[in-house]
């Protein structure tokens, strides 16, 4: 064997060694009741490259998706939950949300405007004995690998108002984060899906959900 065939062999024992098969994936949660549950669908796979890229966390980039009643969701750390419209959670499924939240599960609620009057309605159902609070400005939350000072930031404008980024504790653990009047994961899709969004903002808003997913997965 020659020196340039050492060192190709060489080489790619090291690719190979380097390289580690994903770990786990996050979802988008399908439910039931006519919202558009598929919505923001650049969103998940560029949020897991910046995450991969930045804060180091291995991710699969193939985008999970995952129903409310199922025994898949087990399977996920981390649920995103999106959508403009109408949701509805059967007894069934509220029982099977809670029990994966109880257990170590997180979900991410993203109110992609119009979702705040069906989304806290069927949470009741999950969390009865439980309220939506606002967390404050200095929440380890907005104090992970990024510094968001003044919380959670505003990424469309909808009606005038501060975004506000809302929380369901579990026994001192967050076990839901609500981003309401942020468009968050309007933020985290491809550039240039909506007119008028800049680059800045776009790495914002994929800097806070990175913040969300070390969060939730080191809580």
């Amino acid at each position: 064997m020659n020196t340039r065939q050492l060192v190709f062999f060489a080489g790619l024992i090291l690719l190979l060694s380097s390289f580690s098969p994903p770990t786990y994936k996050i979802a988008k949660l399908k439910y039931s009741g006519g919202g558009d549950w598929y919505g923001n669908r650049t969103a998940l796979p560029n949020l897991v490259k910046f995450c991969n890229q930045n804060i180091f966390t291995n991710f699969s980039t193939d985008e999970a998706t995952v129903e409310v009643g199922s025994a898949e969701i087990f399977d996920y750390p981390f649920v995103y939950l999106t959508g403009h419209g109408n949701v509805v959670f059967s007894e069934a499924e509220s029982a099977n949300l809670r029990k994966y939240l109880v257990g170590g599960g997180f979900l991410h609620i993203d109110d992609n405007y119009g979702l705040d009057k069906f989304i806290r309605k069927e949470m009741k159902k999950v969390f009865p004995e439980l309220a939506f609070v606002e967390l404050p400005v200095n929440h380890p939350l907005y104090q992970q690998h990024f510094k968001f000072p003044n919380g959670l930031p505003k990424i469309h404008e909808h009606d005038g108002k501060r975004a506000q980024g809302f929380a369901l504790v579990w026994k001192g653990r967050v076990v839901c984060f609500y981003t309401y009047e942020c468009d968050l994961g309007n933020g985290w899709e491809d550039y240039g899906t909506y007119p008028g969004d800049t680059q800045e903002k776009r790495t914002e808003a994929l800097k806070m959900g990175a913040n969300l997913i070390q969060y939730a997965l080191t809580q």
